[in-house]
């Protein structure tokens, strides 16, 4: 059983600055991905940023340039720096973990969400 906890949401004025972290534990598995997505009202989750244990990153166009996803193997946790903020920033953030089980593909563990708001 793996249990991911988001924290670090809250408001903030636009061209604020926030930093999300999400802690995996539980049984042991690889967290060969983790990453986060999010889902703003009305419409559909999408995917923020991904970084793989070996250190490759993946950002969606819209957040390139300004949020920096990192993770600490030890703690077995990931981060998303967001800097610059939008008010189009403003959805429930949800952290990802994703675990290679070989021939059986890939398995995805999410968190609950956490929400960020941006004000203008």
């Amino acid at each position: 059983q793996v249990q991911l906890v988001e924290s670090g949401g809250g408001l903030v004025q636009a061209g604020g600055s926030l930093r999300l972290s999400c802690a995996a534990s539980g049984s042991d598995f690889s967290s060969d991905v983790m990453g986060w997505y999010r889902q703003a009202p009305g419409k559909q989750r999408e995917l923020v940023a991904t970084v793989t244990i070996g250190g490759s990153t993946n950002y969606a166009d819209s957040v390139k340039g300004r949020f920096t996803i990192s993770r600490d193997n030890a703690k077995n946790t990931v981060y998303l720096q967001m800097n610059n903020l939008k008010p189009e920033d403003t959805a429930v953030y949800y952290c990802n973990v994703g675990s290679n089980v070989g021939r059986l593909g890939i398995r995805l563990y999410w968190g609950q969400g956490t929400q960020v708001t941006v004000s203008s």
